[in-house]
């Protein structure tokens, strides 16, 4: 079966087992595993920042930004498209009791004009605008990857007005090698930045939350109210140490098989239009003659699976499990469903 649901459906290398296997670990709750202390130093130095935390998910690492950043009844402002407000269950309202400004960007991308247009009067009958997050890559964008002059832009009106400034890096290391930007040009803008270990980069489990050093400690507070404390948690720290030492370069073959894959689908004519294929995510939306239930069905009968993405849309995502054999495979899976 070839599964394109997501890069999240890796499985561990055996070189990855090894160094997981090998982990001196302890008791991360008293910060006394040194695998994780040094997951932790190695990510903050990558991006320059004093300090970081690990946890379970991106997800848990954006809540307790969100957290961390704002008080209940302060205000959000996100894309629309956004991760934090589309696919983590509510937990804006939920964990922070924020409410949420939205803006209509391109691709997942806004502009300083447009977050600009979005602050509240001072004035009690709104919502304290408190806090700017961005999504590089954005998922729902189809993994399209921003201008870091528009991200320095919004940094620079943050600082302006006293905003805070949250970036959902969760796939941020593939926007990196496709610009030959660096992690410090990243960690210069924004006060606090989630990145994920088990997407693109390969790891079972886990992503880490950067920052200064007083709010990654306040960070601790909010992670274990929210259960995600762990113990020796080296072993999947590990993971991601061996991660960031050795699977960053091959991001940029997961990018040139779904820009293959894209150039591909333009020929089947039961696609009607396809998002531009920045990053490792190709999608597509299909003709109203193919539902997409039975597009899904059709193609796991024949051994490919992928993820239904909206109305009549459609999302494959290519990740380091994906080979060029693999590829092949899939034009083939995709071609006899013409």
């Amino acid at each position: 079966m070839i599964d394109l649901r997501s890069d999240t459906v890796t499985r561990p290398s055996p070189a990855m087992l090894e160094a997981m296997m090998k982990a001196e670990v302890g008791d991360d709750v008293f910060s006394d595993d040194p695998t994780v202390n040094k997951l932790e130093s190695l990510i903050a130095g990558m991006f320059g920042k004093e300090a970081a935390v690990f946890c379970p998910s991106g997800t848990m690492t954006n809540q307790i930004a969100i957290k961390t950043h704002t008080q209940p009844g302060d205000e959000i402002i996100c894309d629309i498209t956004s991760h934090i407000y589309n696919f983590e269950g509510g937990g804006i309202g939920f964990n922070s009791g924020c409410s949420v400004r939205l803006v209509h960007g391109d691709l997942g991308r806004m502009k300083a004009l447009q977050v600009k247009d979005c602050i509240n009067p001072d004035n009690v009958h709104y919502a304290k605008t408190r806090l700017v997050v961005a999504e590089n890559t954005c998922n729902k964008g189809g993994g399209s990857i921003y201008n870091i002059e528009d991200l320095k832009e919004i940094g620079e009106f943050c600082k302006q007005t006293k905003l805070k400034y949250h970036l959902d890096g969760a796939r941020l290391f593939n926007a990196l090698v496709e610009t030959g930007e660096s992690p410090k040009d990243y960690g210069n803008i924004f006060d606090s930045i989630s990145i994920c270990f088990s997407k693109g980069l390969g790891a079972p489990v886990g992503s880490a939350l950067l920052g200064d050093q007083d709010f990654i400690s306040r960070a601790r507070r909010v992670r274990k109210v929210f259960g995600g404390s762990m113990r020796q948690s080296g072993y999947l720290a590990a993971a991601a140490i061996y991660a960031l030492q050795n699977n960053i370069p091959l991001l940029k073959d997961d990018h040139r098989r779904a820009k293959e894959l894209g150039n591909f689908l333009h020929h089947l004519h039961y696609i009607s239009d396809i998002l531009p294929v920045q990053s490792n995510m190709v999608i597509f939306k299909l003709q109203d003659r193919y539902p997409v239930e039975s597009f899904i069905q059709d193609a796991r009968q024949k051994g490919l699976l992928f993820l239904g993405f909206g109305p009549q849309t459609v999302r494959m995502v290519t990740h380091l499990d994906f080979n060029d054999k693999m590829l092949q495979e899939t034009y083939e899976i995709l071609g006899s469903l013409e």
